[in-house]
């Protein structure tokens, strides 16, 4: 295999497909990326056997093959190489040589028939949808995703429904829940559930937030083409949470508040929590204001933040993280928060459309 490309469109491409790469895996192949040399450009394929990423770049190409490079290896060679144009060859024996200016590098690759097959997608349910309103949705949703799989591996994905003319993603861990709805152009309906790892990393991958992403749904696998380059996922298995029935219907208290204002007051609260220990932060609604309240080992903190309370007065404990997840998501000037006692979940919602929905469950409070 013999092919010279332009070093700086391979790096790119090398650094994006890193982020499938395996990590710490048993099987060394899987740390690589699998380049396939042919007339008139390369592939580049990486495969963790949960996700994966193809790109095509145009290339000159004076012998066809394939090999697999270490992923991390390459990017570093690459980002240190100061020349236009970088050449590649390997021999049948698995030695690598990497070229760029009066810089070589010999190294060893690794078989690419032992690189597993990424699979493909038969075309099932397919939709575009703008860049721009997949990034808005994944911003608004994925925060509330859980981090780490537990006994509900389904948390940690993000629910995508299609609707009436609208794309829909929820997304929960037990402790909070997040809803966000955008118009999209698809007439289609059904629905699926995606890791929140998958989405974020498709999103990544847009350039321009003008541009269409292309979103093919299989049975099992989910494939995104952005900016050139093919991903795919696998699918969650099993029903998502009932999280209809958590939401309340009607409501004891409300105020209406200034998202920034309240973002910034919350954080200067904030300034005492360690990251070591959840501290609540204790609010005191009454008819004038809100009393934010943090007390912690390091001191105590306190900012009286003015806002009109409709219905009775009460005590409610929040998470600091939580509440400010919500907020930095919601792009309204304005906002309403609805309570139900001190013992109940949060609603945070638009004053005037039902663009999305944030319910935080309070803390205990000593």
């Amino acid at each position: 295999m013999i092919f010279s490309v332009e070093r700086t469109k391979l790096l790119e491409a090398v650094l994006k497909l890193q982020s499938v790469v395996g990590a710490k895996t048993s099987m060394p192949v899987l740390e690589g990326i699998l380049i396939s040399a042919e007339q008139g450009k390369i592939t580049l394929i990486a495969y963790n056997l949960e996700m994966g990423m193809k790109k095509e770049i145009y290339a000159k190409c004076e012998e066809e093959g394939d090999i697999v490079i270490n992923a991390r290896l390459l990017a570093e060679i690459l980002r240190k190489m100061n020349g236009l144009q970088v050449e590649i060859s390997a021999d049948d024996r698995l030695n690598c040589n990497i070229k760029c200016n009066e810089a070589t590098f010999d190294i060893m690759g690794m078989a690419a028939t032992d690189f597993p097959e990424m699979p493909t997608i038969n075309e099932t349910n397919n939709f575009s949808i703008n860049a721009k309103t997949l990034n808005q949705l994944k911003k608004g949703t994925s925060f509330a995703a859980s981090q780490t799989e537990g006994s509900k591996p389904i948390l940690t994905g993000i629910n995508v429904s299609l609707f009436d003319g609208n794309i829909q993603f929820v997304a929960i861990d037990g402790y909070r829940l997040a809803i966000k709805k955008e118009k999209a152009d698809i007439q289609k309906e059904f629905e699926f559930t995606v890791t929140s790892k998958a989405i974020n990393e498709a999103v990544k991958l847009i350039e321009d937030e003008n541009e269409d992403v292309n979103i093919n749904v299989g049975e099992r696998l989910i494939s995104f083409n952005v900016n050139g380059y093919d991903f795919i996922s696998r699918l969650l298995e099993g029903d998502f949470v009932n999280y209809k029935k958590t939401l309340p219907r009607e409501y004891k208290q409300k105020v209406t508040v200034n998202t920034r204002d309240l973002i910034n007051t919350i954080e200067r609260v904030s300034l005492l929590i360690s990251e070591s220990f959840t501290t609540p932060v204790r609010c005191y609604f009454n008819e004038l204001n809100v009393v934010f309240t943090c007390a912690t080992s390091q001191g105590r903190a306190t900012e009286t933040f003015n806002t009109k309370l409709e219905g009775e007065n009460f005590e409610i404990g929040l998470n600091n993280h939580y509440l400010l997840d919500a907020l930095k998501a919601i792009e309204d000037e304005n906002i309403n928060i609805l309570f139900n006692g001190s013992n109940a979940g949060v609603l945070i919602t638009p004053i005037d459309n039902d663009n999305f929905k944030y319910m935080i469950m309070p803390m205990r409070l000593k």
